[in-house]
């Protein structure tokens, strides 16, 4: 009922438009929870989105290589410097969701501890390696490493993945004994068993974010599927991916 809720407040938004195709230039965080809503605007809206998941240093390669979208998905900082340079129109900006940073191992592993800072810090000297990634969540590890006093001890172990590869791929192949990662990048992913999020007095909370691309064909498309990402009722959809809604 939910979801009948938001399709027919699509039509309203996007009624006065003609059928449009949407292009869309996102990072993954978000990816599960917007797949399970496209097909909903799109049939309740006649628009027809088009979407390029990727990793972080990828989209600001593309962007930087002048490629044309209509609404950019990242890190909300991540879009606010895109305002400043001139890509995403000033003032486009709308949240999306917040996620945490989740650990994860190869599933039937042992789960290592990690509810306290001493915990987590214990667990990171004890691991054979450790998977991290390029995008808001491995440049905030990297920082935590060396708040916890353990950057030394624990670089030889470390594996970053390439820009739009899943953490989880290294964890379920045992390329990577623990794995760091938004907490919807871990939580499902296939062959990992989810710890849990970082304690919390050194989690990280990541904001992503829209834009819209300076110089977008489909305005107004655009803005009809964000008011939908953003209606209420769409938050289970997120919920149930450990992001917050908003």
């Amino acid at each position: 009922m939910k979801f009948i809720i938001i399709a027919a407040a699509a039509l309203v938004f996007s009624g006065a438009a003609g059928a449009a195709e949407i292009k869309v230039l996102s990072t993954q965080a978000t990816e599960d929870a917007y797949r399970e809503l496209v097909p909903l605007f799109e049939q309740a809206s006649g628009h027809k989105v088009t979407t390029i998941f990727t990793g972080t240093l990828d989209v600001q390669k593309r962007i930087a290589a002048g490629e044309a979208y209509d609404l950019i998905i990242m890190a909300g900082p991540a879009i606010d410097d895109f305002i400043k340079s001139g890509k995403v129109v000033p003032g486009s900006r709308t949240d999306l969701a917040r996620s945490g940073v989740g650990v994860a191992v190869r599933a039937g592993a042992p789960k290592p501890d990690i509810s306290s800072t001493e915990a987590l810090k214990k667990t990171l000297l004890s691991a054979k390696s450790i998977g991290y990634s390029t995008g808001p969540s491995g440049v905030y590890l990297a920082k935590l490493f060396q708040r916890l006093g353990v950057a030394d001890a624990v670089k030889p172990k470390l594996k970053q993945t390439p820009t739009g590869v899943f953490v989880g791929g290294l964890v379920a192949s045992g390329e990577a004994e623990i794995g760091f990662q938004q907490v919807s990048e871990l939580s499902h992913f296939p062959g990992v068993d989810f710890v849990g999020p970082l304690p919390a007095e050194v989690q990280e909370i990541t904001v992503f974010s829209s834009g819209l691309q300076v110089g977008a064909k489909q305005a107004e498309a655009a803005n009809a599927w964000v008011k939908f990402l953003t209606a209420p009722a769409a938050a289970p959809a997120f919920t149930k991916r450990g992001l917050q809604h908003g």
